[in-house]
């Protein structure tokens, strides 16, 4: 493994040509205005007031009906940085929470979207990607397509709550 020191060197070289900042800050602009037109859009939706930047490891805001919120449950739209994509996660207000419904969808034996592992600091029940590799050129796009993918998931959260 290399050094602390190598790493910032050369993300001290990365830095001098600009390129990551402005890439930055052009995604976390588009999240930003993505969060806002759910909001927007969505106004029965609980959509937090505020955006997880993280440490360019993922950045997310949460988008939840009402019908999660009352179980204790969240959804959140997440860019994750290395994968470069857009995923939705299932989660719990709390780790007593997360854990039950992780043992429903796990014991129930369903099989539509990734059942995360529950180890230690893991914050989501389930996981899809529902965007890789997305084209920041059309925005409109790849705002349609997280919107779809992320009602989808929803949707199909609430289907299976609703017969367990």
């Amino acid at each position: 493994m290399e050094s602390l020191t190598e790493y910032t060197n050369e993300y001290k070289k990365q830095m001098e040509k600009g390129c990551i900042q402005k890439a930055y800050q052009g995604l976390m602009s588009y999240v930003m205005a993505l969060r806002n037109y759910f909001k927007d859009k969505y106004p029965d939706y609980f959509v937090s007031g505020n955006i997880y930047y993280g440490y360019m490891d993922m950045t997310y805001f949460s988008f939840s009906p009402q019908s999660l919120k009352e179980r204790n449950l969240k959804v959140a739209i997440i860019f994750i940085h290395e994968k470069f994509g857009f995923e939705v996660w299932l989660s719990g207000y709390n780790r007593n929470v997360q854990k039950q419904y992780w043992q429903l969808f796990k014991e129930s034996g369903w099989k539509k979207y990734r059942i995360v592992p529950q180890d230690k600091g893991v914050d989501s029940i389930l996981e899809h990607t529902v965007v890789d590799n997305p084209d920041f050129g059309d925005r409109d796009k790849l705002t349609a397509e997280i919107e779809k993918g992320a009602l989808e998931f929803i949707a199909d959260i609430e289907e299976f709550l609703s017969i367990h």
